[in-house]
């Protein structure tokens, strides 16, 4: 039997790790394929059957259903691609230019900014307030920027952010860049940054989720179709899909083919369009994602 040093852990021990993960992924992996399962399968045979992994009848009447216009899906698409990407960069970027300043026991102002940011994380001024700011005060119904403004700033992300900062750049590396000659603008760009590569990964994750997955902001502000996001979008559609299924034999005309249509599936395709390209994201913030996350958060 080969010897175990300090930093190795044991075969067995190590076979049995391997298990629990390969165990944990698939349970993380089937609901995904039960899913796309449901999606393809015939909306009778689930009524007949209830969910399975291997159909009894395979349909791809919930995508016809969903694509019979693929120009409103394509449209949603590009409307929650750019808010999502747009959104994520400037809220990143305007998190990090708070919570730097805040992390500096240098800042004569730090408990003010810091005390302030804390007490809207407690305090909101309600729905009402908050909806005619964005509407009366900054003119924003129906236009994109709706969608990304009222998501910019965190209390939460500033708060990770900040600890972040005191705990992984030293402040006598900011007083040898001063002593260098470094202006402010420049200390952040050229020295914090790179040292915090993993905090704005992981708050990068955050709203990169936030901003794909919102579909209220869409709701509340939005009427033009044009701007309707991929989730919202996808809540109109179910909704649309519910109220004829229950309501088509109260409408003349196409009553038999509006009680068919196959909710069930329908969703579960909506589910997977959805998922889309976040799922494609995350690979690219994992291996910063943890040590951030956690570097962050172990001191308030």
């Amino acid at each position: 039997m080969e010897p175990v040093t300090n930093n190795e852990i044991s075969r067995p021990a190590n076979v049995i790790l391997h298990i629990i993960f390969i165990i944990l992924a698939i349970t993380c992996l089937l609901p995904i394929v039960l899913v796309f399962m449901i999606s393809i399968t015939d909306y009778d045979s689930i009524v007949l059957n209830g969910y399975q992994f291997i159909p009894e009848k395979l349909s791809l009447e919930a995508y016809a259903y969903i694509f019979k216009d693929y120009t409103v899906i394509a449209k949603a698409y590009g409307v929650s691609i750019f808010v999502t990407v747009v959104g994520t960069l400037l809220s990143v970027f305007i998190s990090s230019l708070y919570a730097y300043p805040i992390s500096r026991a240098d800042f004569k102002y730090r408990g003010f900014f810091a005390f302030l940011i804390f007490f809207t994380m407690l305090f909101g001024g309600g729905l009402v307030p908050w909806y005619m700011v964005y509407t009366q005060v900054l003119d924003l119904k129906n236009s994109i920027w709706a969608l990304i403004v009222p998501m910019l700033l965190s209390p939460f992300n500033v708060l990770i952010m900040k600890t972040y900062f005191q705990m992984s750049v030293p402040p006598a590396l900011i007083e040898a860049s001063k002593i260098d000659g470094a202006g402010e603008l420049r200390t952040f760009f050229q020295i914090v940054f790179p040292l915090s590569l993993p905090v704005f990964a992981t708050i990068g994750l955050f709203n990169t989720l936030h901003y794909w997955n919102d579909w209220f902001n869409s709701m509340i502000f939005v009427t033009d179709t044009d701007l309707y996001s991929l989730q919202y979008l996808m809540y109109k559609m179910i909704s649309q899909a519910d109220y004829l299924s229950r309501n088509g034999a109260l409408i003349q005309g196409s009553a038999t083919e509006l009680a068919k249509l196959p909710g069930e599936t329908i969703r579960m395709a909506m589910a997977l369009i959805g998922i889309g390209p976040i799922v494609l994201a995350y690979p690219f913030f994992q291996r910063y994602f943890i040590k951030g996350l956690t570097l962050g958060s172990i001191k308030g």
